[in-house]
């Protein structure tokens, strides 16, 4: 997770093979046995599906995580499949250890002409936020996630969207319902200016 200038299309691909692509093939590959089942599909998505706040692989692969769970609810609706996405905000789990090592790798590797556009304050300043988001506004109650997902499989009408996390459900969701240019406008000011 870095500026998008930063990264190269490997950086991407890593990502969104994991996220996205190992997503789907899992799930066609059962879908034969939970359509026999008429059974459950519950996707982990995450609440930067919504809304992108980062460069890099996440949020596209979350994105497409979203799409691709709305259509096969909407295809396997009438085979008495239900389909349910979960959207979680920021926990402290295993996806926020690398961050900080992968925003200087990303910075290492990029252009100097890049690097040069940004300016090194930038970098510095980008470096602490990430470092402010892991150390303090993580949630470590991973019961709000599992509470969800133990929803989403066993209610008799589980619903299609579940977000878990206070950032989830006061930041993240409304924003994705506000107009771009106040998202943005908010956003924008929340991150530095490059040189």
């Amino acid at each position: 997770m870095a500026p998008n200038e930063w990264l190269t299309k490997e950086d991407f691909a890593k990502v969104i093979d994991v996220n996205l692509l190992g997503l789907i093939d899992v799930t066609l590959h059962m879908l034969p046995l939970v359509k026999k089942a008429s059974g459950r599909v519950v996707n982990m998505a995450s609440a930067m599906g919504r809304i992108a706040t980062v460069g890099g692989g996440y949020c596209p692969s979350k994105h497409g995580v979203e799409a691709f769970s709305d259509s096969l609810r909407r295809e396997l609706h009438p085979f008495g499949v239900q389909v349910s996405i979960i959207e979680p905000g920021a926990f402290n789990t295993a996806i926020a250890n690398p961050v900080i090592e992968d925003v200087q790798k990303a910075w290492n590797q990029t252009s100097s002409d890049t690097k040069e556009s940004y300016g090194q304050p930038y970098f510095e300043k980008y470096l602490q936020l990430n470092q402010f988001i892991i150390g303090k506004t993580l949630s470590g109650n991973l019961c709000m996630v599992t509470d969800c997902m133990e929803h989403a499989l066993t209610s008799c009408y589980p619903r299609a969207r579940y977000s878990a996390g206070w950032d989830a459900k006061l930041v993240y969701i409304p924003f994705s319902y506000l107009p771009s240019s106040v998202t943005d406008f908010v956003i924008g000011n929340i991150l530095n200016k490059p040189a």
